[in-house]
């Protein structure tokens, strides 16, 4: 198992983890905490000494001065206990500079920062102290206490053995939790989540748009070799006598070429139709439905075009929808129904099937959710056991 954060290593078994590097890392991790509080240490000393209001209202100003850097460097050193990256905040889509993301994020370091130099760092000296300090001195009980009895001495140091583990789970929990309340306060989960919705819409854009340079090369490379390929065959057959070993080689090296590109169009529609591009999504659903086994009516109207990624992820929706009623359904007919209403695309596939589609039991409604999720998307359906089956996809049309 991968552990990445203190806190997974304290579901360790407890020889591994006692082996591990954690807990070492633990008490670094307290240790280092007492870097921001040395300087706040100096200026209550020095207030302390002098009681001059002059140097308050300086070591109040340094402290100021230090927040930002304070919080900083609890990001910094946040690597020891949580190994998983703390994502930044880009600029949101459609924005110009991004200022509201940057400064919500200065905001959230600072105030750790505050709490850093104001809090945070006694209350980690004082867990260091408490957890590491205590075994070792009991260790040390000969050392330390040479006046003791040796009997005495020795069970002080066999007890400070026995805390040992103990100080180690402790020194690791606490620092787990310091560096989980750290990564809440730098990074929280409604900013992963919005960080991670945008990855994925990325990733989607970025699979279109190979997805749209593969059929550009399969159209305007492969598939035209074909085609002049079958032309040349075609019309050497013509200049060879018909009863010739030649022409029946010839001719079956034709039908041979003929398939092929007639799969490799197939395979071109598949990768992206060129229809949806040139036409739009009526026309791209009415055919996928013409190359279904399973009949399909269509009764789909739109006054406009829709925006690219709508038309796309509808296509992708629809064509995987009209597959899985040809594979599964064991329907006689299916038809597909929507247009645009309160600015959204609505979409309905029905099929007269056997019914009983459960998401659970396979991939491909999964896939189509997460698919209609990049966009804001949602599926719903329904399918009692002996059908019909009914699929109906909202999907907004905001550009």
């Amino acid at each position: 198992m991968l552990v990445r954060t203190a806190l997974e290593a304290l579901a360790q078994r407890p020889i591994p983890f006692l082996r591990s590097a954690w807990p070492w890392r633990s008490l670094a991790y307290l240790l280092a905490g007492a870097v921001p509080g040395l300087p706040v240490l100096g200026v209550v000393a020095a207030v302390a000494v002098t009681s001059s209001p002059a140097v308050l209202v300086a070591g109040v100003a340094v402290a100021a001065l230090l927040t930002p850097v304070a919080g900083r460097y609890e990001r910094w050193r946040l690597r020891l206990v949580d190994g998983v990256p703390l994502p930044d905040t880009p600029p949101e889509p459609g924005g110009d500079t991004g200022e509201p993301p940057r400064r919500g994020r200065e905001v959230r370091v600072a105030a750790l920062g505050g709490l850093a130099l104001l809090v945070l760092w006694w209350i980690d000296l004082v867990m260091a102290a408490s957890g590491a300090a205590g075994p070792v001195l009991l260790i040390l009980s000969p050392v330390v206490q040479p006046e003791a009895e040796p009997v005495a001495a020795v069970a002080a140091s066999a007890a400070g053995v026995l805390l040992v583990p103990v100080a180690a789970y402790t020194l690791t929990a606490w620092a787990g939790a310091r560096g989980a309340m750290t990564r809440a306060i730098l990074a929280p989960q409604a900013a992963e989540l919005a960080e991670v919705l945008r990855s994925r819409a990325r990733l989607v854009d970025a699979f279109e748009t190979e997805r749209r340079r593969i059929e550009r090369d399969l159209h305007d490379g492969a598939q035209q070799r074909l085609v002049a390929l079958t032309m040349t065959l075609g019309m050497a057959r013509l200049d060879l006598p018909d009863d010739s070993p030649a022409a029946r080689a010839v001719e079956r090296a034709h039908g041979e070429a003929k398939q092929a590109l007639a799969e490799l169009r197939a395979l071109v529609r598949g990768v992206h139709s060129q229809v949806l591009t040139d036409r739009g999504l009526p026309a791209a659903v009415r055919d996928v439905a013409g190359r279904s086994p399973v009949p399909v009516a269509v009764d789909l109207a739109l006054d406009e075009r829709l925006p690219a990624a709508v038309e796309v992820t509808a296509y992708y929706v629809v064509t995987e929808a009209l597959a899985n009623v040809a594979r599964h359904s064991g329907a006689s007919a299916a038809r597909v129904t929507g247009g645009a209403a309160d600015g959204a695309l609505v979409l309905e596939i029905h099929d007269d099937g056997r019914g009983g589609a459960d998401p659970a039991r396979g991939t491909g409604l999964t896939g189509l959710a997460d698919r209609l999720a990049v966009v804001g998307g949602r599926l719903s359906l329904s399918s009692p056991a002996g059908g019909p089956t009914r699929m109906r996809v909202e999907i907004p049309c905001a550009s």
